[in-house]
């Protein structure tokens, strides 16, 4: 059952993380304007900073649990009760919530000015914070801190996780206790893989183009498709 709760809640967050930009973009597509409210902005660009990392922390609880899986099976009803599933989920609302808060009301400070044009298809917030005419030193400190930490902190927990669960891997004997094993968290390794290297691989990629315009029709991959991709491959791997 403990499974479940982070499938379920990985489920949630993927459809909130994809409704947070696809109606926006289908209307702007139907009605051929490529405008939006100054409100509708702030709104999008804080529900999709909540989804994301929310996405993110609830990835690093299902590694932490196929970890306990595999390297401690014997205590794994003791160690990963209702209530330690519970609690670490709850606790990334919370701080998904205040994080996406903090920067929202941020930006909310800044000025800009008139006849703003976003090279984004979606209210991206570095992208705003650029076009700010005020300073935006605090808003960059902030936002590349919470990158870091909250994005980076789980990112090394995953990587931690998966170090010491391939090390219990090997030392399995048989060849069928390891690929039993490894089956356990295929279909996790692959919604990390879709994850990480779609965001990783369109801003490193950006960064070497410096393309806003190919920058934004990447970003579609990890926005979009990654979100969309995910409860497939659980079902498939499942």
């Amino acid at each position: 059952i403990n499974p479940c709760i982070f499938f379920s809640n990985l489920s949630l967050v993927d459809i909130c993380f994809t409704s947070t930009t696809i109606p926006k973009m289908l209307v702007n597509i139907q009605s051929q304007s490529k405008a939006i409210t100054y409100g509708g902005c702030i709104t999008q660009m804080y529900f999709y900073i909540h989804f994301a990392v929310l996405d993110d922390f609830i990835l690093t609880a299902m590694a932490y649990d196929r970890y306990v899986a595999i390297c401690h099976p014997l205590h794994y009803t003791v160690i990963m009760n209702p209530r330690l599933c519970g609690l670490p989920i709850l606790v990334s609302w919370i701080i998904s919530i205040l994080n996406s808060l903090l920067e929202s009301l941020m930006v909310l400070e800044l000025s800009f000015c008139s006849d703003l044009k976003i090279p984004h298809f979606f209210c991206e917030l570095k992208e705003v914070v650029q076009l700010a005419c005020s300073d935006t030193f605090p808003n960059d400190i902030v936002m590349y801190f919470s990158a870091g930490l909250l994005a980076g902190g789980p990112f090394t927990g995953i990587l931690y996780s998966y170090s010491k669960i391939v090390f219990s891997i090997c030392a399995i004997s048989s060849a069928h206790g390891k690929y039993k094993a490894f089956s356990t968290c295929a279909s996790h390794i692959s919604v990390v893989f879709l994850f990480y290297g779609t965001v990783l691989g369109v801003y490193l990629g950006s960064a070497g183009t410096h393309s806003s315009q190919s920058s934004a029709t990447a970003s579609v991959l990890y926005t979009v498709v990654t979100p969309m991709l995910n409860p497939i491959v659980y079902r498939i791997k499942t």
